[in-house]
């Protein structure tokens, strides 16, 4: 990943190790399921002591729920990348399809707990909430003066098109289904939504 690339030393190993910890909890979890998996049998299966573990992540909850240390850089990149002529619904396609492919490994494990605990969906949540913050920052410095209201609608849409695709999506039916839902909302919002069966 080429975030990684201008990371030092240190860094990069700590940030390895942030990353196969979490891998080793998301199989074990995917697996046995997130009850039957204790935060000393993920320590093992990561080869790391169950303190070093808690240097990494304050809970098991963390361990699913944390952003990757590189996400936000990930996710500013996506826009960055964007070109400048770019029509706006066009860039928030991409950036949202694109940034919905770093969750292959995780998304359906972060959607079971979610069904079986509501209460761990609030730690995805606020993370979420960050990004998009992030995006309206993005949007408005494209925006020009007067189309204010069309960007922010954009914007809105945008979200809820990701969503959507994530409500109707079901783990069982593998990350590439929910990418596909996800291209399928994009296309049908971007030909416009009349009633159904038109």
């Amino acid at each position: 990943m080429e975030h990684d690339e201008v990371l030092g030393l240190r860094e990069r190993k700590k940030l390895e190790s942030w990353r196969s910890i979490r891998a080793a909890g998301l199989r074990l979890i995917e697996e046995r399921g997130y009850e039957a998996v204790s935060v000393d049998e993920i320590a093992a299966a990561a080869n790391v002591s169950r303190s070093t573990l808690f240097n990494y992540f304050a809970s098991k909850e963390a361990i699913v729920f944390d952003p990757d240390p590189q996400q936000l850089q990930i996710w500013r990149s996506l826009m960055r990348d964007r070109p400048a002529d770019e029509p706006l619904w066009s860039s928030l396609r991409e950036i949202f399809l694109r940034y919905l492919s770093t969750f292959s490994d995780r998304v359906a494990v972060q959607k079971r707990l979610k069904a079986a605990s509501p209460a761990l969906a609030g730690s995805a949540r606020d993370h979420s909430e960050r990004f998009v913050a992030d995006l309206r920052e993005w949007v408005a410095s494209r925006t020009p003066p007067g189309e204010e209201a069309r960007s922010t609608l954009l914007v809105n849409v945008a979200s809820a098109v990701m969503a959507t695709a994530y409500t109707m999506w079901s783990p069982d039916d593998g990350f590439d289904r929910l990418l596909e839902l996800a291209r399928d909302n994009f296309a049908q919002t971007s030909h416009g939504l009349g009633p159904a069966g038109d």
